[in-house]
């Protein structure tokens, strides 16, 4: 075994591990060494826009988990990839940047993350864009607005919105937006821009941060209660640690977890099961997991759409040729086009349901192989924004080398039943609206427009699936009762460890998670860098 010593002690180079890295670092008092379990993203399908579709089920760059039967969706088990590479999953995500409604922010201060409400959060945001039509003033995050790259379809469905009641809007982030516009993307110059690209690069430019990857971490070391480091292995070998001042968990909402249980941290009768000493009695560790559920529906069109270009050999060579001589065109435009925030009705407070409306209609191989259709077709999605089922992520043995058992414990509550048949009436509704009844030739699912409230339920249980926002299992809360960390994103009863990432959510938020996963590692820095001195 081999020891080395450092400051500081992160756990993930992913959305939030790199923009600790960064922080952290800047000032040269900290010495960082950053964990990382996958190798390098320095990769041509990574950087492209549209490699999403291909990284999408590729076991080198994500860890490939798989659900337990979920009841609830027919006892089927989903795929949930999770980034395993230098960047993590905004790596390997479809780019959407969205900061999250106020209310979701709000809630969480209201769940007891004090210092974590709409007014404190913003700000944070501000300090860490950059956006493309304002290029000048900002932080190292590069927010592009690609309306002029996108589809022509997709400007049917800005007008299929208001025939159907919603309004038109130019930045769903902008304060109190509310309808449907184009997603702006982390894309840059053509080519993703990552929280590696972000943050990771430039603090690796100081003498004062190492990354070491291809390291799975084991298990935190303690002495005492304190956690003082940890142990992982790399090469072969095991190495160990020292971190002079705290261990931080930037590891992910399904990682994170298991790493605290598997270090004794967690829930005593589950530790216990699988022979780990208790080191600290923490019944929420791994309880609380939330995700999003979209239904989708795809639509056969008489319109020339994104299938006319990448489901033909000569239209994906053509837009690769486009893409290599100007960095624009198919190949630099994310999956998501348009989309936003609406209500399913009258009776709902605030925006409830987000869009996904892509102007492309497509197959998934049971190995996870995107294939486009080759005629012109159309998708429309929906997701429930603030789902009440709350599931799990607990070991299954005291190994590292297991992947954890996940429970989403989908549509448990009947609020998140009553929420899915809404989210379906409203992709009917959009596929009703005169706009796009002219560019229709028929739904790829039969008998779609005429389903009852019971069938649109009992198809959402068929066919929704993740949206790949795994949130909440080492949430923020009042104490140890109810979560797992302080407002300080600390780990109740264990000094000299945080848990920064999505898994410190106290409550997902309404739309993408990776835009607030950043935030909260930018707002975490700086606590660690007041409670350090």
């Amino acid at each position: 075994m081999t020891a080395s010593e450092f400051d500081y002690v992160i756990v993930g180079a992913g959305s939030a591990g790199c923009v600790l890295a960064d922080r952290i670092s800047a000032s040269g008092k900290h010495r960082i060494l950053v964990l990382e379990a996958g190798g390098s993203d320095r990769q041509f399908w990574i950087k492209i826009p549209v490699g999403y579709a291909i990284n999408y089920a590729k076991p080198a760059l994500n860890w490939g988990y798989h659900t337990e039967a979920d009841g609830a969706l027919n006892a089927r088990k989903s795929y949930w990839p999770r980034g395993k590479v230098v960047g993590g999953s905004s790596s390997i995500n479809a780019m959407a940047y969205v900061r999250g409604q106020a209310r979701d922010f709000d809630d969480w201060a209201a769940a007891g993350a004090d210092g974590w409400g709409w007014s404190d959060v913003r700000s944070t945001y501000d300090r860490m864009e950059t956006r493309s039509d304002a290029p000048d003033a900002g932080g190292p995050v590069w927010v592009q607005n690609l309306a002029d790259q996108m589809n022509p379809f997709s400007r049917h469905f800005l007008t299929a919105a208001q025939q159907a009641g919603f309004a038109a809007i130019d930045d769903m982030n902008a304060d109190g937006a509310e309808g449907v516009g184009f997603y702006r993307s982390n894309v840059r110059r053509g080519m993703r821009w990552s929280s590696a690209d972000a943050f990771l690069r430039p603090a690796l430019k100081r003498p004062n941060v190492t990354l070491q990857t291809r390291a799975h971490v084991m298990r935190l070391e303690f002495d005492g209660a304190r956690v003082v480091g940890l142990s992982y292995a790399h090469g072969g070998r095991t190495h160990r640690v020292t971190a002079r001042k705290e261990v931080i968990l930037s590891a992910g909402a399904i990682n994170s977890p298991q790493l605290l249980q598997l270090s004794g941290i967690g829930p005593a009768e589950l530790l216990r099961g699988q022979g780990i000493t208790v080191r600290h009695d923490l019944p929420q560790v791994g309880q609380g997991l939330q995700d999003h559920l979209a239904v989708s529906y795809q639509f056969r069109a008489t319109q020339k759409t994104l299938n006319s270009i990448l489901g033909h050999p000569l239209g994906r060579l053509a837009a690769g040729m486009r893409y290599v001589m100007t960095r624009r065109g198919p190949l630099a435009v994310p999956v998501n086009q348009v989309g936003g925030f609406v209500r399913s009705g009258t009776g709902q407070d605030a925006p409830d349901i987000q869009l996904f409306c892509n102007p492309a209609s497509y197959e998934v191989s049971p190995a996870g192989e995107v294939i486009v259709d080759r005629d012109p077709g159309y998708l429309l999605s929906a997701q429930v924004c603030r789902p009440t089922s709350r599931g799990s992520v607990q070991i299954t043995s005291a190994d590292y080398r297991n992947a954890p058992a996940i429970q989403p414990n989908s549509l448990s509550t009947n609020e998140d039943c009553d929420a899915a048949v809404r989210a379906s009436r409203v992709i009917r509704a959009l596929s009703r609206t005169p706009i796009l009844q002219s560019l229709t030739a028929a739904s790829k699912l039969t008998g779609f427009d005429t389903m009852d409230d019971d069938a649109l339920l009992a198809e959402f249980r068929n066919r929704a699936g993740t949206v790949y926002h795994p949130t909440c299992t080492c949430r923020m809360g009042q104490g140890a009762a109810d979560s797992v960390l302080n407002a300080r994103l600390q780990v109740h009863g264990v000094p000299g460890l945080r848990v920064v990432d999505a898994s410190a959510f106290p409550n997902i938020t309404s739309g993408n998670t990776n835009a607030p996963t950043m935030m909260l590692a930018m707002r975490a820095a700086d606590l660690i860098l007041q409670d350090a001195g």
